[in-house]
C-alpha cells in the first residue's frame, strides 16, 4: 500500500459516496487507474465493506450500552456459542471476546429498556453460561470514529 492507496482509504472512510471522477481528481490520477486501485483494495480485503452509517437516534436506537459478561464455563466451544448466540441479536452492534476476567465486551444499540430487559432474558440468564454481566448506559460520547488512521 503506497502513498495514493492511503490517500483515497482516507477520503472513502470520510465520504464512500464520493464518484470514482472526484476520489481520481483528488489524488491527481486518471479514473480508469483510479477505479482499479479501489478494485484492488476490495479485492485484497484491506476494504472490507462500503455502509451506510447510520445516526443511532434517528434509526429509532438511541440507547447505548456496554456489557462485559463472564462466562461460567471456558473454553473456545463455550466462547464460541456465546458469540453466536449474542451476534444474532438485533440490538447488539459489537461483540468482542476479550483478555482479563471478562470474557466478552457486548456493544447495545437499544430503542428502550423493554427491549433491554428482554434482550437479557434471552442472552443472559438460564441456560446461555452466563455466570455475571455488568452493564453501562452510555450517557454521553465523546469519540465514536469509524476510520482507522493510516
Amino acid at each position: 500500500m503506497d502513498r495514493i492507496d492511503r490517500k483515497l482509504l482516507n477520503l472513502m472512510q470520510h465520504d464512500a459516496s464520493r464518484t470514482n471522477l472526484a476520489l481520481a481528481e483528488e489524488v491527481g490520477l486518471s479514473p480508469s487507474t483510479c477505479l482499479r486501485r479501489v478494485q484492488r483494495l476490495v479485492r485484497t480485503g484491506v476494504i472490507d465493506r462500503i455502509v451506510a452509517i447510520l445516526d443511532p437516534a434517528r434509526a429509532g436506537r438511541s440507547i447505548k450500552a456496554l456489557v462485559t459478561v463472564e462466562l461460567k464455563l471456558h473454553g473456545e466451544q463455550h466462547m464460541r456459542r456465546f458469540l453466536e448466540i449474542a451476534s444474532a441479536e438485533e440490538a447488539v452492534s459489537q461483540a468482542y471476546a476479550v483478555t482479563g476476567e471478562t470474557d466478552v465486551v457486548l456493544m447495545l444499540r437499544l430503542r428502550d429498556m423493554e427491549e433491554f430487559d428482554a434482550l437479557c432474558d434471552r442472552l443472559f440468564r438460564d441456560q446461555t453460561n452466563v455466570a455475571r454481566f455488568f452493564t453501562m448506559i452510555v450517557i454521553r460520547t465523546a469519540k465514536e470514529e469509524t476510520a482507522i488512521g493510516l
